[in-house]
């Protein structure tokens, strides 16, 4: 089915001398993987290489034809371009770091706009502001609601969060269970938007520490899931 639609970005992989494999968030349809023939060598195609960077947003016209199979675009253009983001080199680091983490979640080949306008905007807020050191911490607990393990909010004035289970409890009943510090983060952290980030105040040993616990609850919550290799590196920006 001929479908015109927005779409996002998610990763480029060459393939052969001159071809692109790439990943998009789709508002129509969810995760679709295009062919892109000889992309990397024709000066004079319609499509170039520059198109699909990570998080770039586009406008595409695509064949759908469903079922995992690989889909064809007919035709895509930049929509918006960013003004920063592949300028600017910590924001450059995270991004990649959010498509890879984007990557090893997102599969469903199914619309959920909600989603999909969750990760529109909050990468044209990461171009537009200047704090952003805790963007990455923020957008990855915000976008566990989305994929259906969004930590519980009740009880949140309890000491101990169980990663295994989602929810605040009085005291650890498993290996998964913590406390303290990051616990205290996670609670300044639940419910605010991206304006209110910058007054939580994280050294950059605390904003390690918290990363590292949400990404093992990303592990416990999602089949298959392994570190962005890019982790290394957006830790080393920020050191």
């Amino acid at each position: 089915m001929l479908v015109r639609t927005n779409a996002i970005v998610i990763s480029a992989l060459k393939y052969g001398e001159a071809d692109l494999i790439v990943k998009a968030y789709t508002l129509s349809d969810g995760l679709k993987t295009y062919m892109l023939k000889g992309v990397l060598k024709s000066k004079k195609g319609k499509f170039k290489a520059s198109m699909f960077q990570s998080l770039t947003r586009l406008e595409i016209i695509a064949n759908h034809r469903g079922g995992g199979r690989m889909e064809y675009l007919k035709e895509a253009k930049v929509a918006n371009s960013y003004q920063s983001i592949y300028t600017h080199p910590i924001k450059m680091t995270m991004a990649i770091f959010l498509a890879e983490m984007l990557k090893n979640t997102i599969k469903e080949e199914e619309g959920n706009p909600s989603l999909f306008n969750y990760l529109e905007y909050s990468f044209e807020f990461l171009d537009a502001t200047d704090k952003i050191a805790n963007f990455h911490l923020l957008f990855l607990l915000n976008l566990t609601r989305y994929l259906g393990f969004q930590p519980e909010i009740e009880k949140n004035d309890l000491p101990v969060f169980n990663l295994l289970d989602g929810v605040f409890q009085d005291i650890p009943t498993n290996d998964y269970c913590v406390e303290g510090r990051n616990v205290d983060l996670l609670k300044n952290l639940l419910g605010i938007d991206f304006d209110a980030m910058q007054h939580i105040k994280m050294n950059q040993t605390s904003r390690n520490e918290f990363l590292n616990m949400l990404l093992l609850y990303y592990e416990l919550h999602i089949e298959g899931f392994h570190k962005p290799r890019s982790l290394s590196v957006l830790n080393e920006i920020f050191s």
